[in-house]
């Protein structure tokens, strides 16, 4: 079953990339009663964001649409039963059998136990260890030729931090942004800021609800500026710049691990 939802590869480091919404796949008796076409998926999903996780060495890569199941929310919440849930779309042409939900909750279940255990294993190795959550974010919502969402309110980058011990992990969170906005990034400076449209989902509270002094996850929102939301046209070029600046942080974390 695992091999069908998710990817997980561990190396020796003490970092996890992980990219839960980057699928699009539905199985079959799903994709039967979908009432949402594949290119609405794909705007509401986290595209590429896969990509990004290849900047460590231990990855989670989630294959599964969260249309079918999405992992960050928590379970009762896991299945969108109504437009609410989902951005105003009616999902379902009819509603879930109750099979379904159960086979959906049954794999719910399954990606929580594998999490777990992919963590204990990193903490054998590792005292702590940080986990990089990437998102990504719509900002053209009112359609492919109206005005982007103010800036103002939308950050290029927004890093998600209310579900942790903020004064605890202050040693992790505060270099990891510092690193980001002191990177000359296309000459100009990125634009990151924290907790100011999402902060962080279930899975990054599941977490820390779990391991409070031992695993920090940092929640990434990156703002869809590196394709065409509409569309779903990548821009490589961005995406590969934005890939680079995740990368630098990468040995400026090490280092307040080892050092803390």
């Amino acid at each position: 079953m695992s091999a069908l939802l998710w990817t997980l590869k561990q190396g020796n480091g003490p970092i996890l990339g992980t990219a839960i919404h980057s699928g699009h796949i539905v199985r079959p008796d799903i994709a039967d009663i979908l009432n949402v076409d594949d290119a609405t998926r794909f705007r509401e999903e986290d595209p590429y964001t896969d990509e990004l996780t290849a900047i460590v060495d231990s990855r989670l890569i989630v294959h599964r649409s969260r249309f079918e199941m999405d992992l960050n929310r928590n379970r009762n919440c896991a299945i969108y039963t109504k437009p609410e849930d989902a951005w105003g779309i009616e999902v379902w042409k009819h509603p879930l059998e109750q099979r379904m939900i159960q086979i959906t909750l049954q794999q719910y279940d399954a990606f929580y136990r594998m999490l777990d255990d992919a963590l204990a294993t990193m903490l054998q190795r590792h005292a702590k260890i940080v986990v990089l959550d990437f998102h990504s974010y719509n900002h053209q919502r009112q359609g492919p030729n109206a005005m982007p969402s103010p800036p103002a309110e939308n950050p290029e980058i927004e890093i998600g931090t209310d579900t942790m011990d903020r004064r605890y992990w202050t040693f992790i969170v505060d270099p990891f942004i510092a690193a980001l906005r002191d990177l000359p990034f296309r000459e100009r400076r990125l634009d990151v800021r924290e907790n100011v449209k999402f902060g962080a989902g279930w899975m990054s509270q599941w977490i820390h609800n779990r391991y409070p002094t031992k695993v920090c996850v940092i929640s990434i929102e990156l703002k869809k500026t590196f394709m065409d939301e509409w569309s779903g046209t990548l821009y490589r070029h961005r995406l590969n710049d934005y890939k680079s600046a995740f990368q630098a942080t990468v040995p400026v974390l090490q280092k307040c691990l080892r050092t803390n």
